[in-house]
């Protein structure tokens, strides 16, 4: 039987409630919603790194950032890392990406740092070399090709004529399709929804977190939402050009996002935080071995994704890879599952926090910057919070006695995680104790970092 095509849909600083079947009323991503539905939802899905380049180089490999060596934006990925791409060529796949990379050290992306694709049309910081309406990407040859139209219609175009010249191949393939939408455009920071679209989502439903919040929310969503809708119609899109081509049935579609989207409420920008608006991201898996797999509520991180497409694809996950396939999770196997995912953060500030079903726990050194250091041998506490009783994390609960011992149990999982993956074993200061009953209010403890120094700028 022929192994079943791949691909990867790839979205930038998407947030999870921008989805219908995570509870945004607009009705902006009815396909996204179909797919999660009839194949497998991934509720509690989180990025192993809350910014471009680290938890690209996650998903690439399987492995987290402080293994890839790329815990900040504008590190390259190291050339002896083998992708995704390494693996399924090896499988007697055809590889190709087409989009945003960010794990190079230059634009055009030299071919020795394309991280083993074979057919390329890309470009390293796609928010640099392009516009809304200005979609320039980069061809095997180093070729400036600009494509016509809105970047996401653009860019969707160039994968159905892949998809359309594979229809007669012998070998199956792995499509890599990565998007910069709905991440804002940095040179004008702003959000550049398709014409007619800002205007049609301004003012229409605010997320509760950043209704309590403000930052730039009310500036920014109309333009965010309109994006999220043209991307999900894109998916639509590749959907019917798959049925179309009688290629559905034999093609495993994976849909997510490299980190989310806080609208500068809890830093100065968008992301780079341990709150569930920067790690938390929409995924979903549809096609054969994930058709009818429900929602699944175990936490699931970004690095898992990797073994879980080869284990689909029947190819051995490599031993090395620091994520686990989900799909004994699909098929309601017995697996003996993480009760936590480890979030690392960087550039903002040097940090570590975890996510369990209930409880968020983060800490960090203040002292390091973040684009300099990876980590850490000693972090303060920063961040506890209740997500059952405060969802939106507006509460901080660190250093409150009534909940010493669940800090004390957390500090310690956090630390074990940590070990796991092959950091060292930290010094964690408790935070300052206090009572029950002081109310520590988050926009008063906000900590507006400077923008960061390192990389390919600012914002990304």
């Amino acid at each position: 039987m022929k192994q079943p095509n791949v691909i990867v849909f790839f979205t930038d600083q998407q947030r999870f409630d921008t989805t219908g079947v995570h509870g945004n009323p607009l009705g902006l991503t009815p396909n996204f919603d179909r797919i999660a539905r009839a194949g497998t939802h991934l509720y509690n899905m989180f990025t192993s790194q809350p910014v471009c380049g680290p938890a690209r180089s996650c998903l690439q490999s399987g492995k987290y950032a402080t293994t890839t060596g790329c815990y900040r934006n504008g590190i390259p990925l190291p050339q002896e890392t083998k992708t995704m791409a390494h693996y399924f060529k090896e499988a007697g796949y055809s590889t190709s990406y087409i989009g945003k990379w960010h794990l190079a050290s230059e634009d055009p992306v030299p071919a020795h740092e394309r991280g083993g694709y074979e057919e390329w049309l890309g470009a390293n910081l796609l928010e640099f070399v392009s516009d809304a309406y200005d979609a320039v990407l980069f061809d095997n040859d180093n070729n400036r090709v600009k494509l016509p139209g809105y970047r996401v219609d653009a860019q969707t175009d160039a994968a159905i004529r892949y998809i359309h010249r594979q229809q007669d191949t012998d070998n199956p393939f792995f499509l890599f399709l990565s998007y910069l939408e709905p991440h804002h455009q940095n040179h004008t920071d702003n959000y550049p929804a398709p014409d007619g679209m800002e205007e049609t989502y301004t003012g229409r439903w605010t997320p509760p977190d950043l209704a309590a919040l403000g930052g730039t929310a009310h500036q920014h969503l109309g333009g965010y939402y309109g994006m999220v809708k043209r991307l999900d119609e894109a998916l639509g899109r590749l959907l019917d050009t798959l049925k179309s081509m009688d290629m559905l049935d034999h093609t495993v579609i994976l849909f997510t996002s490299d980190h989310g989207c806080h609208f500068k409420t809890r830093n100065a920008e968008y992301k780079r935080s341990c709150h569930e608006s920067s790690i938390r991201v929409p995924t979903a898996i549809y096609g054969p071995g994930f058709m009818g797999g429900g929602q699944i509520r175990d936490l699931v991180s970004l690095v898992d994704l990797p073994p879980t497409l080869l284990d689909a694809a029947g190819i051995q996950v490599p031993s090395d890879m620091q994520g686990r396939s989900v799909v004994p999770l699909v098929n309601r196997n017995a697996a003996d599952w993480p009760q936590e995912v480890l979030v690392q953060i960087s550039e903002s500030v040097v940090g570590r926090a975890i996510r369990t079903e209930r409880w968020k726990y983060c800490v960090e050194d203040s002292s390091k910057h973040g684009g300099e250091h990876s980590g850490s041998d000693r972090y303060e506490e920063a961040f506890l919070y209740d997500l059952q009783a405060d969802p939106y994390e507006t509460n901080n609960l660190i250093g409150m006695e009534t909940f010493a011992g669940i800090t004390a149990d957390l500090r310690a999982r956090l630390r074990r995680r940590m070990v796991e993956i092959g950091e060292m074993e930290p010094e964690i200061v408790p935070a300052q104790s206090r009572v029950s009953g002081q109310r520590s209010v988050i926009v008063s403890e906000m900590k507006h970092h400077n923008w960061p120094k390192h990389g390919d700028g600012a914002t990304n």
